[in-house]
């Protein structure tokens, strides 16, 4: 049962990551796709992104509720960690989520939602989040995920998957959006 809903799970957040991937790599192809008349409603490219960017939020935060509910056997996911690694989880989740809107703040919706590969000119910008790291907002999510699994999971033996298959799925997509 574990491992067809750890594949399910980890198939389902692997859409993210290549539609992200898709786009970074062919934005002519996505702007034509956004041209459908089923789609052009929902705004340009842009727009678009970031109308998928909430959809895979709540996709992604949805698995992760229902794994704490499915392994947890219960209809309310409740923190299962002691103090000290709750206090880390919570820790992580402040910091993953300041740099998160760093990165909104720094570069707006137009450069987060890829406005450079849609013909916007987006300024480079070296101020904090980007002054710390080079991909603060993918730093950001991983504090965040290892954050919630550390207070909603852990000391369990599955608390460290999900992050694990998160990590590695935002390590790859830094790696090919250079």
């Amino acid at each position: 049962m574990l491992l067809w809903f750890f594949l399910t799970a980890a198939l389902l957040l692997s859409i993210e990551r290549i539609t992200y991937l898709w786009i970074w790599h062919h934005p002519d192809t996505f702007k034509a796709v956004c041209k459908y008349p089923a789609i052009v409603r929902f705004g340009e490219p842009i727009s678009v992104l970031e109308k998928l960017f909430y959809i895979f939020k709540i996709l992604q935060i949805g698995i992760f509720l229902a794994w704490c509910m499915l392994l947890g056997n219960t209809l309310i996911p409740l923190p299962t960690s002691s103090l000290v690694p709750m206090s880390l989880g919570i820790g992580l989740i402040v910091i993953g989520q300041v740099f998160n809107f760093g990165v909104f703040y720094r570069l707006g919706r137009s450069g987060v939602f890829y406005g450079n590969k849609f013909g916007y000119e987006i300024q480079w910008c070296n101020a904090f989040p980007f002054s710390v790291l080079s991909h603060p907002q993918y730093v950001g999510t991983l504090l965040s995920i290892w954050g919630f699994f550390l207070v909603m999971r852990f000391p369990h033996d599955d608390w460290i998957l999900l992050p694990l298959v998160e990590t590695l799925y935002y390590g790859v997509g830094a790696y090919y959006e250079r």
